[in-house]
C-alpha cells in the first residue's frame, strides 16, 4: 500500500485510505509482502478509479480521536490546573464584591417593588369600572331625565367602590401577613423569606444593561490561537505564504500537538513546523524577538526551547509559552537554604524558578561555575547561593578570594580555609599562594585515589565514602570580581594565575574540587577565553548587547536563544543559567541576603568545629572566634582586623583606604586622627606609631597591637 496523500486542513491532515481487494487479502501474509512493486501500483489505481463507489466512502479522516486538550497527560494537568486556577480567581473575585452586589440587589429590588406598584395600580384602583362611570357620567349630562341611566351609574359606581376596598384589603392583608410572617420566623427562615420576596423584586427592577455581578474576567493581556501563532510565524519568515493574496487557505501552517492551552498565567504550544519550508526549531528559537512583536508582547514573555527527541520531539518540534506579563518581577523567592541545618554538596543546590514557577536545581559536583553580569543585578548574591549549600555541609573545604574586598564575602572568615580580601599587593601574593596550595592539595588527591582499590574507587574520583575515611573534604574555590586581581597584575603574575586557575577547573573536579568563578567585565582582557570556555555551568545576569552575553554564556548561545541582554534593570537577581551546549533556561535566583548568608557561616562553623572539620585561617580567626564565643568586639577592631589580614603591618594611609573600601558609609569621613582615637577607646595600645615596610619608614600600625585589645580567652580558645 502506497503512502496516503495528506493536506492541511484547518491544523489536521485527511488520509486516503485504499481498500484491498478481497483476493489480496485471501493471500498469505509472505505473498504479500513479495508482491511486485507494478502489480502494488495496479491495485491502487484500480481503487482510485472513478467508477469505484467505495472510494470516497472510504476516505477517513488522519485527525486524532480526542481534542487537542485530551491528547496527552500533559495537555489535561494544565487544562484541569487552568481550570482550578479559574475557578478560584472567580471566586475571590466575586467573593469580595459581595457587599457591592447586596446593596446593587436591594437597589434593583426598589426599584422593583415601584414597577410592581405602578404596574398593579390600575388593578387596585379598580381602573376598569372607573371607566365604565365617566363613560356613564357623560352620557347622564347628555340626557339627564334617563332614569335608567342614572340608575346604572349609580350601581357601577357602588361595584368601582366596592372593588377598590377589597383589592386594597387584599393587598394590605397580604403585606401585613408577610411582615408578620418573616418577624416571627427562624432567623434562617427569615433569610429565604426575605430572599423570596427580594428576588423577584430585584429581577422585575433590572433593565436591558443592567447586570447583577461584574463581569469579571481573569486579568489576560495575552491571548493566544493556532490562527495568531501561524500569523506571527509567518510574518518572522518561517512559514510561506498561500498562493492566494487574499485567502490563505493553501498557506502551509503548523501542526500543534498540545495546545495552544492556558498554562499558570500564560499560554502553552507544542507545534511542529511544516515539512517542504527548509525551517527548523533553531530558526523559530532565532526569530523570538520578531515572534513576541507579532503576539504582542515582550520578547522577556516568551519561552521556547526545542523538544528533543528523547521526549518525542525532532528538529522541526518547538516547545513555547508565552506569559500574560513579564514573569520575573514581584517579590524575591527566599532561598530554602536560609532554613535548612544541613545540606550534602552531593545534591542538588537550589537555586531559583523559572518563568513558570518550577523550581531549578544545579548540580554541582564534577563542575566549574562562572558568573558573570553588569554591576547591582544580583550577581554576587546569585554566587554566594553555591557557596551557601557548602556551608551547610561539615565536608567541604572553601578557599574564597575577593577582589573588591567589600563586605559581601565577610562572614566567611567564620569557615573559609583560606580567605584572601581585596586586590592589593599582599592580597595578590595571599591568592597566588591559595593557588599553589590548591595544586598541591590536588596533586596530592590524585596520588591517593590511584592508590586505591576499584572496589573502594571505582572511577578514579572522589566518592562519599573516601571523603570522610580519608578526610578528603570537597574543596569549593569561590573567586568574585576576578578582573580586579587581572588588571592589579603584571603580565608574568597574570599569566601564572591564569594558568593555575586553568588547571584547577580543568582537573580539579575529579579531586573534589569545585571552582566558583565570577567576573563584571568576562571581556578577554579581564577574564581569558581560555579560562571561561572550560567552565562547565555559566550564569549571566543582565548585560549591554548580545556580543557581551556570549562572552559569559558562550559563543552563539545568544543565537539558540539564551541571551542575557534582553533582561532589563528591573530583573536584578534574574539571569540565563546554561548547563549544557544545547541546554539553558532564565532563571529568578532565590534569595538569600547579607545577614542570611552571615547567618549560614555561623551555622557552618559550628557544624565544622562538631565534625572537626574547622581547618586553616577560620581556626584561627579572632573575630569568628570572637562571634562564636558570644563576645562582641568593638567593630572598629573587627574591621582593622579584616583589613590586616594579610599584613603583619600596614601604613596609616592604607588602613584608612581599605577601610573605606570595606565600609564606605561608615569610615569615609576618618582621618588619621579620628581612626587613632578610636582604636584607642576600643583599647589598641601601639608599641610604635611608626613601621617599616619594603625600607619605607612612615605612620603605622602593627597587627599585634589590634590583637593586644581582644580579650585573652578569645586568643587562647
Amino acid at each position: 500500500m502506497t503512502d496516503a496523500l495528506i493536506r492541511p486542513l484547518n491544523g489536521h491532515t485527511l488520509t486516503k485510505l485504499h481498500p484491498i481487494p478481497p483476493e489480496v487479502l485471501d493471500t498469505p501474509a509472505p505473498v504479500v509482502a513479495e508482491q511486485a512493486p507494478a502489480e502494488a501500483e495496479a491495485v491502487v489505481e484500480a481503487v482510485d478509479r472513478p467508477d469505484n463507489p467505495l472510494a470516497d466512502w472510504l476516505t477517513v479522516p488522519d485527525a486524532p480521536v480526542l481534542p487537542a486538550w485530551a491528547r496527552s497527560a500533559a495537555s489535561i494537568k494544565a487544562n484541569v490546573g487552568a481550570f482550578v486556577r479559574l475557578t478560584w480567581w472567580q471566586a475571590r473575585y466575586h467573593g469580595i464584591r459581595t457587599p457591592k452586589y447586596l446593596v446593587k440587589t436591594l437597589l434593583l429590588a426598589a426599584r422593583g417593588f415601584y414597577r410592581a406598584t405602578v404596574g398593579l395600580w390600575p388593578t387596585l384602583s379598580a381602573q376598569d369600572h372607573s371607566a365604565a362611570v365617566k363613560a356613564l357620567r357623560v352620557q347622564s349630562k347628555a340626557k339627564p331625565e334617563d332614569i335608567e341611566l342614572a340608575l346604572r351609574l349609580q350601581m357601577a359606581h357602588a361595584k368601582r367602590t366596592q372593588t377598590r376596598r377589597w383589592r386594597f384589603g387584599t393587598a394590605a392583608v397580604a403585606v401585613a401577613a408577610a411582615t408578620i410572617g418573616i418577624a416571627l420566623a427562624d432567623p434562617l427562615l427569615q433569610t429565604g423569606m426575605a430572599g423570596a420576596i427580594v428576588t423577584p423584586l430585584a429581577y422585575l427592577g433590572r433593565g436591558k444593561e443592567t447586570h447583577l455581578l461584574d463581569q469579571g474576567a481573569p486579568p489576560l493581556r495575552v491571548d493566544m490561537s493556532a490562527q495568531q501563532l501561524n500569523d506571527a510565524l509567518r510574518a518572522a519568515g518561517l512559514l510561506k505564504s498561500g498562493r492566494a493574496s487574499d485567502d490563505e487557505k493553501d498557506a502551509p501552517r503548523v501542526s500543534c500537538s498540545m495546545g495552544p492551552v492556558r498554562d499558570g498565567r500564560g499560554w502553552a504550544v507544542i507545534f511542529d513546523l511544516p515539512r517542504g519550508g527548509g525551517k527548523t526549531a533553531s530558526d523559530v528559537l532565532a526569530k523570538r524577538e520578531v515572534i513576541a512583536q507579532e503576539l504582542g508582547v515582550d520578547e522577556i514573555q516568551v519561552i521556547m526551547s526545542r523538544v528533543r527527541a528523547a521526549k518525542g520531539g525532532n528538529a522541526g518540534r518547538v516547545s513555547m509559552w508565552v506569559a500574560d506579563d513579564d514573569p520575573y518581577l514581584g517579590t524575591p523567592n527566599p532561598s530554602p537554604l536560609a532554613s535548612a541545618e544541613t545540606f550534602s554538596i552531593w545534591d542538588p543546590i537550589p537555586f531559583g524558578q523559572d518563568a513558570r514557577g518550577n523550581r531549578i536545581e544545579v548540580p554541582v559536583m564534577w563542575q566549574s561555575m562562572f558568573f558573570g553580569g553588569l554591576p547591582r543585578r544580583g550577581k554576587t548574591f546569585t554566587q554566594r547561593l553555591m557557596t551557601a549549600a557548602g556551608l551547610l555541609d561539615a565536608y567541604v573545604r572553601h578557599y574564597v578570594a575577593d577582589g573588591k574586598g567589600g563586605a559581601d564575602w565577610m562572614p566567611m572568615r567564620a569557615v573559609a580555609h583560606r580567605l584572601v580580601m581585596g586586590a592589593e599587593d599582599d592580597a595578590i601574593e595571599a591568592l597566588k599562594a591559595m593557588l599553589q596550595e590548591l595544586l598541591v592539595e590536588m596533586e596530592r588527591r590524585f596520588a591517593i585515589l590511584r592508590e586505591l582499590p576499584t572496589s573502594i574507587c571505582p572511577e578514579g574520583k572522589l566518592t562519599p565514602e573516601i571523603v570522610q575515611r580519608y578526610n578528603l573534604p570537597v574543596i569549593l574555590v569561590t573567586i568574585d570580581e576576578l578582573q580586579e586581581y587581572f588588571t592589579a597584575m603584571d603580565k608574568d603574575d597574570r599569566e601564572e594565575v591564569i594558568n593555575n586557575l586553568c588547571r584547577i577547573a580543568r582537573r580539579g573536579p575529579a579531586a573534589g574540587f569545585i571552582s566558583n568563578f565570577a567576573s563584571q567585565r568576562p571581556d578577554a582582557d579581564s577574564v581569558p577565553t581560555k579560562l571561561r570556555e572550560i567552565i562547565t555551568l555559566r550564569y549571566s545576569t543582565q548585560v549591554v548587547d548580545r556580543a557581551s552575553s556570549d562572552m559569559v554564556l558562550g559563543k552563539g548561545k545568544a543565537a539558540q536563544g539564551a541571551d542575557a541582554s534582553v533582561l532589563s534593570e528591573d530583573h536584578v537577581g534574574t539571569g540565563v543559567l546554561v548547563t549544557g551546549p544545547a541546554s539553558y533556561v532564565t532563571v529568578r535566583a532565590d534569595y538569600l541576603d547579607g545577614p542570611g548568608f552571615a547567618t549560614l557561616c555561623a551555622k557552618g562553623r559550628a557544624l565544622r568545629q562538631a565534625a572537626g572539620q574547622l581547618t586553616g585561617d577560620a581556626s584561627g580567626d579572632v573575630t569568628a572566634a570572637a562571634d562564636a564565643a558570644g563576645v562582641k568586639l568593638a567593630p572598629i577592631l573587627s574591621d582593622v582586623l579584616e583589613v590586616m589580614r594579610h599584613s603583619p603591618r600596614m601604613f596609616t594611609t592604607d588602613l584608612l583606604a581599605g577601610l573605606v573600601n570595606l565600609d564606605e558609609d561608615v569610615y569615609g569621613d576618618f582621618n588619621a586622627e579620628r581612626l587613632a582615637a578610636e582604636l584607642e577607646t576600643a583599647g589598641v595600645k601601639r608599641t610604635s606609631k611608626q613601621v617599616k615596610i619594603s625600607g619605607t619608614n612612615a605612620a603605622g600600625y602593627q597587627r599585634r597591637d589590634i590583637e593586644g585589645a581582644v580579650p585573652p580567652e578569645i586568643l587562647l580558645g
